[in-house]
């Protein structure tokens, strides 16, 4: 049970000490500093009256402390539950208490966890993340030590991160794109400029930011992307622009260049599960008409099309489900996540490696050019964060007040997409936007709440089998360019 710190948590240890680790709100901190606070957190936890490799469960918001814990955690040897510190405080409790996490940590305070099951971490994991989650409880992954390490020695190669390369950190600490933004880059000895929640959505201090500190790594979702290209300026700076979590529209595609003109322009697809598989280097004048494909295996990949009708292999053009395999991947969900059949051998194959069945729809081109189509589900990516549109609609229809509910994923003026929810409230019902708002904040994770909702007091439009017309609801009630 007992988990192994990767590497290149212990190399960070070994730049200079006055070298910039971070940036944080302006102000640049050093390796010696952030060693320093690593090492006492990393005592802090070795200190819990735990068994030796028994699991924790970490709080950390996005700062210098967060970091530090984390680090803390990956130098102890225990594996480490880094949920969204943005759950319910009830699902929280609950992903702790199946993962076996006796004890929560955060920079602050060390807090019991009631009724904690006994622990079921995989060897060799050394940290935890979970999925959207979007509807339920989400799914704990575990990454082993070996694969985090995979990946940032891939990563710090590709992209050239080396001492003193600056990256830009949008994503929270959470999420998996900080094994790129901060991890491999500590690994490597360069600079993450942690980017304050507070500015996510203020393109001014992102541009300000991105120029001062001269980032030469940008990994984000396309809205980002959007908001900079809409500060109308261009980031010298920049040699990576990595777009990934979500499609590029065409006019992302056509703004990148302006925005990123030293850039080497990427779309990289990856999901928690398995950390990055698939990269394209986008050439803004082949990929204009999109959708602009998620590309080739990286090193060690392999990927197939799994026809969904008759579960065979597509070999040639065609589409299919796409499985991947990666050198980064989980070891299969904790609990009863583990029975979903997502992580599964080859049928003609019974004991052969372990895929990933993506849930993602891929369509292969007679050049072999992959592209996605969509979801086999009914997920979608808002902001690169998975949700599941029937899991938010039983949410708002889960409201006392509400007779039916449908959510749409629309287009954002910036590029990638946005929730909307249209609520049909009971007949003398008051019940408000900001009410149900609080209802959704307390049943869903912040990324699947819907930013534009809509009460109405008539029926939804309905087919001629009583289902729900998702496409005539459209067009009774078409988004504004703002909003609802």
């Amino acid at each position: 049970m007992a988990g192994t710190g990767p590497v290149f948590a212990a190399a960070v240890g070994g730049h200079p000490p006055d070298a910039p680790a971070l940036v944080w709100r302006d102000t640049a901190i050093g390796y010696g500093e952030l060693w320093a606070a690593a090492l006492r957190e990393r005592d802090r936890v070795r200190a819990l009256p735990l068994p030796a490799g028994a699991p924790i469960g970490l709080l950390v918001d996005k700062s210098p402390a967060g970091v530090a814990l984390v680090l803390g955690a990956l130098l102890s040897g225990r594996p480490a539950l880094l949920p969204p510190a943005s759950l319910p405080e009830a699902v929280l409790h609950e992903l702790f208490a199946s993962a076996g996490c006796a004890r929560t940590v955060s920079p602050e305070a060390v807090t019991g966890v009631p009724g904690a099951g006994p622990p079921q971490v995989p060897a060799g994991t050394a940290l935890m993340l979970t999925t959207s989650g979007s509807t339920g409880l989400p799914k704990v992954v575990p990454l082993p030590a070996a694969g985090i390490d995979a990946f940032t020695r891939w990563a710090g190669d590709r992209f050239g991160i080396g001492a003193g390369t600056a990256v830009l950190s949008y994503a929270p600490l959470s999420f998996d794109l900080s094994l790129l933004d901060v991890w491999t880059t500590l690994a490597r000895g360069g600079t993450a400029v942690l980017v304050d929640p507070d500015d996510a959505l203020h393109a001014g201090r992102l541009a300000a930011a991105i120029r001062r500190w001269r980032v030469e790594v940008v990994q984000a979702v396309p809205m980002v992307f959007g908001l900079l290209a809409g500060t109308g300026g261009a980031f010298d700076s920049v040699r990576h622009a990595i777009a990934t979590g979500d499609a590029l529209s065409p006019d992302g595609v056509a703004a990148l260049p302006a925005t990123f003109p030293s850039a080497r322009l990427h779309n990289l697809y990856g999901c928690t599960e398995t950390n990055d598989s698939l990269l394209h280097e986008i050439d803004p004048v082949r990929d204009a008409g999109g959708p602009v494909p998620i590309g080739a295996p990286l090193p060690g990949v392999a990927v197939r099309l799994v026809d969904d009708d008759d579960d065979t292999e597509v070999t040639g053009a065609g589409s299919g489900e796409l499985w991947v395999r990666t050198p980064f991947q989980s070891t299969g969900y904790l609990g009863a996540a583990a029975g979903t059949g997502r992580f599964t051998r080859r049928p003609d194959d019974p004991g052969g490696p372990v895929w990933y069945r993506s849930g993602d729809l891929v369509e292969r081109r007679p050049d072999g050019t992959l592209v996605l189509l969509g979801r086999t589900d009914f997920r979608v990516k808002v902001r690169g964060v998975g949700v599941d549109l029937g899991a938010v609609e039983a949410a708002l229809s889960g409201h006392a007040e509400v007779l039916e509910a449908v959510v749409f994923a629309v287009p954002e003026r910036v590029g990638g997409r946005r929730l909307r929810g249209l609520a049909r409230r009971a007949p003398g019902s008051a019940l408000t936007t900001l009410g149900l708002r609080r209802h959704c904040a307390a049943v869903l994770p912040r990324g699947a709440i819907p930013s534009d909702l809509l009460i109405v007091d008539t029926a939804l439009p309905r087919n001629a089998n009583g289902k729900l017309d998702r496409a005539a609801v459209a067009r009774e009630h078409p988004p504004t360019q703002e909003g609802v």
